[in-house]
């Protein structure tokens, strides 16, 4: 055995010797590594109980499709007495989504009416064409009662004539302005005998007006409450026998300073746009406006021609071309129709003059002008 091989016995030796412990090396532990197999995730399971939305949805109206007959100003409520949101150009397209009470006015889509308004606004209905009466829900004069059915239904009140709103319940009252016939109104209260009926005019004191109960067609007035001079509240009694005036108080047209030359309205039909314009003004005589012009172009060789009138005054219609009298010369006057063989594309005027009369005759008119096939 050699040297090299005794060695590590003699170490083991001499350390036994010096009782020093020594302790195995080499040998290392089996570490023993447990596995398992996890259970596979479970897919959620979607939940059986539905996602809660409002109960209450708001109807979904359906617009129907209009084309203006001439230029329209778009209101903030079925009023002439309303602000004006923006104009619309004759043969525009509109979406009618509501009607007022009288149908004299539809409400339509208006984007630039913004946010406090719904984007929406009110047009005059005689001066839009649509194919047959539009199937839209009847909206109170602010629309405020829209898509809420447990509402209590709007005081609404719809002029018969042209009227002076004054700042209080009297013709005593300055007067604020005056309403046309078919406006729509929001009643906010009466007087004591119910006589006068108290509007929103946001030009009046504290945002109202009085007007003559005689010459309004209301609904409502018995839940209005009862408001003194002062604009206090006194009581919701409701009158009974309330005397009214036998007769309207007659008012002057206002000058509406248009003429053969610079007419109301002009308008140009055409075969794939408006066929019929309708249009609505007063005179008077021998005070106020006593005549109004429009102008229009056909597009056939027919056109009917249909005039009615409302008020204590009558007037005639002359029908023009290049200034010269049409027709022969024969007027048209209230409550006639007649039929008029033009030339397509030629434009013609039509004069409306009040008759005239020593007392204030006022005149409320409607014509129908409209190209036949």
């Amino acid at each position: 055995m050699s040297y090299r091989s005794l060695l590590p016995f003699l170490l083991i030796i001499l350390c036994a010797g010096c009782g020093i412990q020594v302790n195995e090396v080499g040998i290392t532990p089996t570490l023993q590594i447990i596995t398992t197999t996890l259970r596979p995730l479970e897919t959620p399971r979607s939940t059986e109980t539905p996602v809660s939305f409002p109960a209450t949805q708001l109807p979904t109206v359906t617009p129907v499709e209009g084309i203006t007959s001439t230029q329209l100003n778009v209101r903030a409520e079925p009023s002439t007495a309303s602000a004006v949101l923006g104009v619309i150009p004759a043969n525009a397209k509109v979406q009618i989504v509501g009607m007022d009470p009288g149908e004299s006015w539809w409400q339509i889509l208006y984007p630039d009416a913004g946010q406090a308004n719904e984007g929406k606004g009110w047009v005059t209905a005689q001066y839009v064409t649509t194919v047959g009466r539009p199937e839209v829900p009847v909206i109170g004069a602010a629309g405020s009662n829209l898509g809420n059915p447990n509402a209590a239904p709007a005081a609404l009140a719809i002029i018969q004539q042209q009227l002076n709103v004054r700042s209080g319940p009297g013709t005593s009252f300055n007067s604020l302005g005056t309403l046309n016939p078919q406006d729509v109104v929001a009643l906010t209260g009466k007087d004591a005998n119910g006589a006068w009926l108290q509007i929103e005019y946001s030009t009046g004191p504290d945002g109202r007006g009085w007007i003559n109960a005689a010459f309004a067609q209301a609904q409502g007035v018995e839940r209005l409450p009862i408001v003194t001079d002062a604009g206090q509240v006194i009581g919701t009694a409701t009158p009974v026998d309330t005397p009214l005036p036998p007769t309207a108080t007659v008012l002057p047209a206002p000058n509406d300073n248009d003429s053969a030359r610079a007419p109301a309205v002009n308008v140009t039909f055409a075969a794939t746009g408006t066929h019929s314009l309708h249009f609505t003004s007063d005179v008077s005589s021998p005070t106020g406006d006593s005549e109004d012009w429009i102008q229009f172009t056909p597009f056939t060789q027919k056109v009917i021609l249909e005039l009615t009138c409302a008020g204590n005054g009558l007037l005639t219609l002359e029908l023009l071309q290049n200034n010269q009298p049409f027709m022969d010369g024969n007027p048209i006057a209230c409550g006639e129709s007649r039929m008029i063989t033009t030339q397509a594309g030629m434009a013609y005027q039509i004069h409306f003059q009040a008759n005239a009369s020593e007392q204030l005759n006022y005149t409320r008119f409607t014509v129908k002008v409209a190209s036949l096939p």
